[in-house]
């Protein structure tokens, strides 16, 4: 994702902990459960990898902050080198882990908060954490399988926590891109802040999106899962 540390993730600071836990959540999706180093604010993530040898990369803390353990969500890469691994990660394991840092965080104000996929991992730390008081949620996934979470959303936001499903189809869920969703909406809230959280692409095209509903740029802030 594209929180930026004040240095290269390669040289931030990691230390050893055992993984605690590890358990599918859709197709090819998982959470992995690590020891709580230390507090954090919802929306911040962690750089994480299985060895010195892998690159490490950044995932949203996605447990709550009164949770003892943190949990972070992420689905494999054939193509990468470190979530293949992750997927075979046995409580025990060795994994190197930094401390948590980052600013898409949330205040009180009204937001609409918008992810993608494993984007939804930092609003569920924020639900998580009691923050669902004048919040909208807008989940896009491919398939049904992709809303993760669901449950959880639905019993925090429920009117308030939409489903956009582009492919297969889901009960109870637009058919459609969420970013179809968005532009058939007649209005968006003016004053109410909006998170983006997913792909680069789906992050430009619902800033552009929401620009060209009246929204100002200063209200929209967004994450960029790569």
């Amino acid at each position: 994702m594209s929180t930026h540390p004040k240095k290269p993730i390669e040289e931030l600071p990691l230390q050893q902990i055992r993984a605690t836990h590890l358990h599918p959540i859709g197709r090819e999706a998982f959470v992995l459960q690590i020891p709580r180093l230390a507090d954090f604010v919802p929306g911040q993530v962690i750089a994480l990898t299985t060895d010195n040898q892998i690159p490490p990369r950044l995932f949203s803390i996605c447990s709550g902050t009164n949770d003892e353990r943190w949990e972070i969500l992420f689905n494999i890469k054939h193509d990468g080198m470190l979530s293949p691994r992750l997927a075979r990660i046995m409580p025990g394991d060795t994994l190197h882990v930094s401390m948590p840092f980052g600013s898409f965080t949330d205040d009180t104000s009204p937001a609409w908060w918008i992810a993608a996929g494993t984007g939804i991992a930092p609003f569920r730390a924020m639900l998580r954490s009691g923050q669902a008081t004048r919040k909208h949620l807008i989940h896009g996934a491919r398939h049904p399988h992709g809303f993760y979470f669901a449950a959880e959303c639905t019993h925090h936001l429920g009117s308030r926590y939409t489903r956009c499903c582009s492919q297969g189809g889901a009960p109870d869920a637009y058919a459609g891109r969420l970013t179809n969703w968005l532009r058939e909406q007649a209005t968006l809230p003016p004053t109410a802040n909006y998170l983006l959280c997913g792909s680069a692409e789906m992050v430009v095209e619902v800033r552009d999106i929401l620009i060209a509903k009246q929204i100002p740029l200063d209200n929209i802030r967004s994450e960029i899962y790569f």
